[in-house]
Parts: C-alpha cells; sequence; structure tokens
C-alpha cells in the first residue's frame, strides 16, 4: 500500500497554522485533510460525503476569516469534520461520536470555533441572521458571519424563513450554498430543479470567470470595472440564464455558481466577498 506523506496537516493545531502557509500549498492541505477524513470514518464510522466535499471550501474559509472571532455556522453539521480538525480537535478525532469523545456536530461547549450549536438541517441561516443583527447592535462592524447551508438543507421551511427575514434587515452575513446535489435522499421538487438550472449554466458560468480574469489582469481600470460587474452581475445572470434570480428577490446579492474544489480560487472569492459590506449571498458549487 502506498504510504500517505503528510507535510503540513500535523502541524496545524488551528487556523493561525493554516495562515502561515501560501496559497500554493493549501491544494496539498486539502488532499492530506481529505485523506485522515477516509481512514479516520474507515475504522470510526461517521457521516463520510458531506465532510469530503467541503474540504476546500472549510480551507478556505479558515484561511480567509478569523474564526473564532468571525463566526462560521454549519448547516448540516455533518459538513464540520474538516472545520473540527483545523480548529485543534485532530488528535482527538478517532473519538469522534463515542461515548465520551468529540461530538459528530459542532457544539458551543466543545471549542469556542463552535459558534452555534446544531445537529441537522435548515438552521444555520436564522442563526447566522440572530448572531449579525447582536453584532451591528454592538457595532462590532469587524466581525463577519457566514451560514453554510446544503442544497437539502436549503429546502426546508426554516431556511427561508431566515432568508425572508433577512432580505428586510439588511444584515452583514454571507450565505454560502453548498450546492452539491446530494442529501440524505435524492433531492425532489422546484427548489432542486431551480438549483440545477443555474449551476449547469455553462454559458454564464464561462462568460462570468473569463470576463473576471481578464479585467485582473488591468490595473486602475480592472478594479473598476471588477466593482461594476459586481453592482450589475444580476442584470447579467438575468440576460444569460433568462430567468429571475431567486435570492436576489429576498434582497440577497448572488455571486456564483463558483467551482467549489478550487481551493486557490475560493480563497480569491472569499477574500473580495470578505471585503463586501452589507447582505451578500454565494453560490458554492461543491460534490
Amino acid at each position: 500500500m502506498e504510504e500517505k506523506k503528510v507535510r503540513f496537516l500535523d502541524k496545524i493545531d488551528d487556523p493561525a497554522d493554516l495562515k502561515r502557509l501560501s496559497v500554493k500549498e493549501l491544494p496539498e492541505v486539502c488532499k492530506e485533510l481529505r485523506n485522515f477524513i477516509i481512514d479516520a470514518v474507515s475504522t470510526n464510522p461517521g457521516h463520510f460525503g458531506a465532510s469530503l466535499g467541503v474540504v476546500e471550501l472549510t480551507i478556505a474559509l479558515h484561511y480567509i476569516y478569523n474564526a473564532p472571532y468571525d463566526q462560521l455556522i454549519w448547516d448540516v453539521g455533518h459538513q464540520a469534520y474538516c472545520h473540527k480538525i483545523l480548529t485543534g480537535r485532530r488528535e482527538k478525532f478517532h473519538t469522534n461520536r463515542k461515548y465520551k469523545g468529540i461530538s459528530g456536530f459542532p457544539k458551543i461547549s466543545e471549542s469556542e470555533y463552535d459558534a452555534f450549536g446544531v445537529g441537522h438541517s435548515s438552521t444555520s441561516i436564522s442563526a447566522a441572521l440572530g448572531m449579525a443583527i447582536a453584532s451591528r447592535i454592538k457595532k462590532e462592524e469587524d466581525r463577519k458571519i457566514v451560514a453554510i447551508i446544503g442544497d437539502g438543507a436549503m429546502t426546508g421551511g426554516m431556511a427561508f424563513e431566515g432568508l425572508n427575514n433577512a432580505g428586510v434587515e439588511n444584515p452583514d452575513l454571507l450565505v454560502i450554498l453548498n450546492d452539491n446535489n446530494m442529501a440524505i435522499d435524492p433531492n425532489v421538487g422546484g427548489i432542486n430543479q431551480y438549483l440545477l438550472n443555474i449551476s449547469k449554466s455553462h454559458t454564464y458560468n464561462r462568460f462570468k470567470k473569463d470576463v473576471w480574469e481578464k479585467l485582473g489582469r488591468l490595473d486602475g481600470f480592472g478594479r473598476k470595472a471588477r466593482r461594476f460587474v459586481q453592482k450589475n452581475q444580476h442584470a447579467l445572470k438575468n440576460l444569460l440564464l433568462k430567468q429571475n434570480n431567486l435570492f436576489e428577490a429576498f434582497n440577497f446579492r448572488y455571486f456564483g455558481p463558483v467551482d467549489g474544489h478550487d481551493v486557490v480560487y475560493l480563497t480569491k472569492v472569499l477574500r473580495d466577498l470578505r471585503n463586501i459590506p452589507g447582505e451578500g449571498f454565494k453560490k458554492y458549487s461543491g460534490s
């Protein structure tokens, strides 16, 4: 059997260690983290696919955001294995879901990095909204709140209740939709079909990526043009997708879809989004 070499993961005890690495080294961290989860779950059963699908996203989030001050809200909790491993629980991960071991879900009493105790689905947007409003009342202008919700959880009524309330509160809140077209059972219904239509729009995805990269090669004009594209991209989406955007109807700005397995590109996107004040909605496409 081929020996799995570890260069970085054994030295990452918290996100500060991750931030010391260069962006070019992150793909290797992703590989090591994915192998670690596979080995751990092979001997101590747990939820497998959900966490493997967010390896790059989790690394990018902890690389760009300043947890635990910036608050990351996971929904469903099955996605949080990578998060736990990167936030000081790597050595204890073999006790995951065992008696007196670490929890299989984010747990406030277990770690300061677990901003919200979550078991199952559709709670993240409402929880993040409450935290964002509290942060606004306390005038914590530098604190960022991020909710990460799967496409299966997005079909729950509580998720839409959160979107509905956030649309009028206009908080400084980022909601990341992890659309991997997978849940405990196959997704069905109108929301599922809507997300499929967006993620399969190769015309829009190719156009957006080409334009964004070319503008990035320009100096002052390129930066101004990028800001213009950001402000008006909903009109571009409507033109190319030939449909209105559901999330923008809730008064969210929508960015995406984005390749969720390109960790280098994800760090660039998240860095840009972190610097945009106010409401935002980014669609993350992973598998």
